[in-house]
């Protein structure tokens, strides 16, 4: 009980230590969103004034930053200063297109990024391993911005196979029932002419931004499953399987694996919220209408509401997510019931 206690009250000056980062970081960028929204040229001094005091932004500093937390603190994250929507309404709205951008790249590095730790582990000390690991620390090291722009560059400017933004045709108008396109075209296959057109659209979008995304973790994946096969290879009950004359096959994929998979599910819960991160700088590059793209756009136009709002919920699932890895690692985990 000790255990899930300290993990939620960790949660409280965690995020308070990020709010106030946060608020205090943005108003140090240059820039006033008052001018942003009247235009910098000819602005009546009194209409200024007004628009200032409407937004809260005349009051001292500090006592913005306590009326920002007691808001919070009721579930209120503010109105956007841009649109006047609620900011809370803004960030659900874009939600769903992060998630299932997230949940894909995070499949596609599961995929691929697990078999390939697993052979690198069989074949030790082996060409392919020395590529793989080679290739995964040039894999890790890539900046997302410059590796998705080399992949619209090749798939889409020079051969012409994926679309260059967006997540699906113009030309599709589908129903929204979760705002995950790839689950609403399939709903609205059976009642739209178009018939798996639409999901086949959502796919070629989706392809691009999801590699750009889920090559880092895929990286990582790949040499946590080859460090962590490695270490289950050496263990005896490994060895006497192999003395009794059991399969290869047999001893990887139903003894080696099981014991192996206890790490990488775990760090693939953590690679999460590294991907939900990551994906303000792959939106950005592709026009993926989510979460990243919206606080991108927050920044530049110093909508406070916006990009404050924003950064605490991210936050709040990160730490929510790192909790839960937590929680299921001290059930799996004997030692730590110690």
């Amino acid at each position: 009980m000790k255990f899930f206690l300290k993990k939620f009250l960790d949660l409280i000056p965690t995020l308070l230590g990020i709010s106030l980062i946060c608020f205090f970081m943005i108003r140090l960028i240059p820039g006033d969103p008052v001018l942003n929204l009247v235009g910098e040229r000819g602005v009546d001094p009194v209409r200024y004034l007004e628009m200032k005091k409407a937004l809260g932004l005349d009051l001292p500093i500090i006592e913005q930053f306590w009326h920002f937390l007691k808001n919070a603190f009721h579930g209120n994250l503010g109105t956007s200063i841009v649109s006047n929507n609620s900011v809370w309404f803004e960030f659900m709205e874009r939600f769903p297109a992060t998630i299932e951008l997230s949940l894909v790249a995070l499949f596609f590095a599961t995929l691929i990024g697990i078999p390939l730790g697993i052979y690198a582990a069989i074949k030790r000390n082996s060409f392919f391993d020395y590529f793989l690991m080679s290739s995964s620390l040039i894999g890790y090291s890539m900046p997302i911005f410059w590796w998705g722009l080399i992949l619209i560059l090749i798939f889409s400017v020079k051969l012409g196979l994926t679309p260059v933004s967006g997540r699906i045709d113009l030309t599709f108008d589908i129903p929204l029932f979760s705002g995950l396109y790839l689950i609403d075209t399939l709903q609205s296959a059976v009642l739209k002419a178009d018939g798996l057109k639409p999901f086949w659209s959502a796919i070629k979008h989706l392809i691009l931004p999801a590699t750009a995304l889920g090559t880092i973790p895929l990286a990582v994946i790949a040499r946590m499953t080859r460090s962590s096969m490695l270490e289950v290879l050496g263990e005896d009950y490994i060895r006497t399987a192999r003395a009794k004359g059991m399969s290869k096959t047999r001893i990887i994929y139903i003894h080696a694996l099981r014991n192996a998979l206890v790490p990488i599910v775990t760090t693939l819960a953590l690679l999460f919220g590294s991907i939900i991160t990551g994906a303000i700088l792959t939106e950005t590059i592709f026009s993926w209408p989510g979460i990243g793209k919206w606080i991108v756009q927050s920044i530049t136009s110093r909508d406070y509401p916006v990009i404050q709002g924003g950064v605490l919920i991210i936050s709040f699932i990160i730490i929510m997510t790192n909790i839960i890895v937590d929680v299921i690692y001290y059930f799996l985990n004997p030692k730590m019931r110690n």
